[in-house]
């Protein structure tokens, strides 16, 4: 988790606008040394904070969906692209606020922070900061910054992960079955008992 929250501020950084990094790793060596280590983890609890929900959404969406379009839990590919899709753009949806803290975090925008930032002397510090920073400069409209696209993102990559992972399970299953089934040695009793 945490290589992936340094990787999220390595990219993040790169895709703002007039970014001065030319590569990754010197995106990497100019944060180090002008912000130190810590900024590569400045954002970790709000990540954390963001993917319980998010997960635990999905799961709960997927699951609901296929209760409604799939209640005999069948293999059946179109069932679980909808599912899936559905559950990555409303669970993407309902998530996004956190998710504007978290690049808040991670960017140190200056037109954002009112000003401030890095470079300005202050550092957003934590979710409560950047949630407070959020509304302050955007107000509520300043939480959803992001959701279509973020959805968008959601939709395909969800429901890309669970066909695979519901292919591979039908797959593994009816291999398992049939294995069990040709395995099955056939009991035969030897004629002396039989007498």
């Amino acid at each position: 988790m945490s290589y992936c929250v340094m990787c999220a501020v390595v990219k993040q950084r790169m895709q703002v606008f007039n970014s001065p990094y030319k590569t990754c790793l010197d995106c990497v060596r100019s944060i180090y040394h002008s912000e130190g280590g810590r900024a590569f983890y400045r954002s970790y609890g709000t990540q954390l904070t963001m993917n319980v929900p998010f997960v635990s959404l999905h799961f709960v969406v997927y699951e609901s969906a296929q209760d409604l379009i799939n209640p005999a839990r069948q293999y059946h590919p179109l069932s679980h692209v909808v599912s899936g899709g559905a559950a990555g753009a409303i669970a993407a949806a309902a998530t996004t606020p956190l998710d504007v803290c978290k690049t808040l975090l991670n960017t140190q925008a200056v037109h954002a922070a009112g000003g401030v930032g890095t470079h300005g002397g202050v550092v957003i510090q934590g979710l409560i900061q950047a949630v407070s920073t959020v509304y302050r400069c955007r107000g509520i409209r300043g939480y959803f910054s992001g959701v279509t696209a973020r959805m968008v993102f959601q939709t395909p990559a969800t429901a890309i992960s669970w066909s695979v992972y519901e292919f591979f399970k039908f797959t593994i299953t009816n291999y398992s079955r049939h294995e069990d089934a040709s395995s099955a040695i056939p009991l035969t009793v030897p004629a002396c008992f039989l007498d």
